[in-house]
Order: C-alpha cells, then sequence, then structure tokens
C-alpha cells in the first residue's frame, strides 16, 4: 500500500511539473511571437539569432518566421542531444517548436507596431526578454543561439547565458546591413538584443546575477545524483558528513548552488535517481565564484 501511494505521489508531481512546462512554454511562446509579429517583422529588424536570420529570408522571399526557425534549428537538436543529454532535449524541442508554431499562427492577428522605433525596441526588448525567460525558467529553450548559448555555456561558465547569447546576435544582426541596405536597422537591433538581455537576468537571476538556489539532498543515491549535477548542469556538489538525529545513522548530504533557472533541472535529475529524496530548496541572495559573480567585483 505505502509502494502504491508514493508511487501515485510521484506520478502526480511528475504530471503537475508537465503541466506547469507546458505554462510556462506557452506563455512564453505568446510573448515571443509578439515581439517578433508585432515589433521586429514590421519593421525590418532582424533581432539576432534565427529569429533575425528568419526575418531577413521572410522580408527576401516572404518565408514563414516560425516554419523557417524550426527548420535551421534541426541540426542542432542532435548536438544538443549529444552534449546536453536527451532530457535536456525534450524540452528543447518543445520551445522550439511551440514557439515556432505560435509565431506562424498569430502572425495573421497580431497588429503591426509601426510608430516610434525606440518605443518599438524597448518594449518588443521587454517581451522577448520576458518571454525566453519564462521558457529557460523551465529548463527549455527556443533553439538557436539560445542552444548555442547553453552549449558554450558549459565551457564558458564565467560568462552568464544572456551575455552569450548577446555576442551570438551581434554576428546576425550586423548581416541586416547588406539585406536591408540600412545603417539604422542594426542599431534598433542592437538596443533591442540589449533590453532582451537585461530582461533575461532580472526574471532569471533577479537584478544580481549573484544570487541563486541553495540545495541540500539527501538520498540513498547521492553518487548517482552527484554525477548527473556535475555531468549535465556543469556545476559543483559539496559533500557534507551527516548523522540521523532519530535514526543515528550516518550518511551525505549534497549541497549544490544552482542559478535560478537550473532549479527545476537540478529537481528532475534527483526525482529521476530518487522519487522519495529529501530536498531543501533555499535563496542565496549571494553567490560568489567560478560560475556565478566574480567575488573580485566586491572590492
Amino acid at each position: 500500500m505505502e509502494k502504491n501511494n508514493l508511487r501515485q505521489s510521484s506520478s502526480v508531481r511528475k504530471w503537475a511539473s508537465i503541466f506547469v512546462d507546458i505554462l510556462f512554454f506557452l506563455a512564453g511562446s505568446l510573448l515571443y511571437a509578439a515581439f517578433v509579429n508585432i515589433f521586429t517583422a514590421p519593421n525590418n529588424i532582424a533581432p539576432g539569432g534565427f529569429t533575425g536570420i528568419a526575418t531577413m529570408l521572410n522580408y527576401l522571399f516572404g518565408l514563414p518566421i516560425g516554419s523557417t526557425i524550426l527548420v535551421m534549428n534541426l541540426p542542432f537538436f542532435f548536438i544538443g542531444a549529444w552534449q546536453l543529454g536527451k532530457g535536456f532535449l525534450a524540452k528543447v524541442i518543445a520551445g522550439t517548436v511551440l514557439s515556432s508554431v505560435v509565431i506562424d499562427i498569430t502572425a495573421p492577428f497580431m497588429p503591426a507596431y509601426q510608430g516610434d522605433m525606440m518605443l518599438c525596441c524597448i518594449f518588443g526588448g521587454i517581451l522577448s526578454g520576458a518571454g525566453l525567460a519564462l521558457i529557460f525558467l523551465r529548463g527549455g529553450a527556443t533553439g538557436g543561439t539560445d542552444l548555442i548559448a547553453k552549449l558554450l555555456n558549459r565551457f564558458i561558465r564565467f560568462i552568464s547565458l544572456a551575455h552569450l547569447i548577446l555576442a551570438a546576435d551581434m554576428l546576425v544582426v550586423l548581416a541586416t546591413i547588406p539585406v536591408y541596405r540600412s545603417i539604422e536597422s542594426p542599431l534598433y537591433a542592437i538596443v533591442f538584443v540589449f533590453v532582451t538581455t537585461k530582461v533575461i537576468d532580472m526574471v532569471m537571476y533577479g537584478s544580481d546575477s549573484g544570487t541563486g538556489k541553495m540545495m541540500f539532498i539527501i538520498s540513498k543515491n547521492n553518487q548517482e545524483i552527484k554525477e548527473h549535477i556535475l555531468k549535465d548542469l556543469d556545476r559543483g556538489v559539496t559533500e557534507l558528513k551527516s548523522r540521523g538525529g532519530y535514526s543515528g545513522v550516518e550518511g551525505e548530504v549534497l549541497l549544490c548552488a544552482v542559478r535560478r533557472g537550473e532549479m527545476h533541472r537540478t529537481l528532475d535529475i534527483v526525482k529521476n535517481a530518487d522519487p522519495r529524496a529529501f530536498v531543501i530548496v533555499g535563496d542565496a541572495h549571494e553567490i560568489t565564484g567560478e560560475g556565478f559573480k566574480d567575488g573580485q567585483e566586491e572590492s
């Protein structure tokens, strides 16, 4: 009976997590679609990444933006599966397919804004940043430079995800000069990208990129959990000696500091290894060191 209750409880948590993922992905996709269909595409602004490339192809050949984004992402799905694991790839595919489909479906219904270009950049960037952050918070991505940035972030941990996206986007932005034959288009695109990255950082990490989550994990499968966190998240893990106050049994507690956007992936790792694991998650208002904020900044 107890085992059946545990299985039912685990199943409920799993489906609840999937339901929340879908809500976040859908909300993020709608915001991102509004960014594309209302602000960037009608104003001949390619905001970097595969979205920017698709926007330029739409301008040149009339190709649907969402479908073009999806096609360009296909080879990177295989690279992502190899480097980031099939569990992460599932959410990347979900985020990419959903956002691409929503862009094309909502395009006829979203009114184009062609007023003040600076307002276009600011509010478009806010929608884009908020939409991407909602998807990132549940461990997903919209493919393209988002996926490329996540792959690079495994090796360049001292640069935030948002700033890696910024670097990749700049390459696409520069390509808009010969396409639109305007120097103003890439300049406005730079403002878009800047606002987007700032909003992503604020939503995911708060106003300080040195904040995150502190996780204490107690499980009979600590070794498996530790290996997956080290490999899949590329985060450090500290093993703390422990003794049960009631049972007197000695064991280990895993201590791990993660960014807010990595918390759900960490919980997934723990629950997949041990559904009965005991996990404590707390806010870490200041984290300094490799992969977070450089402590030298405060000196």
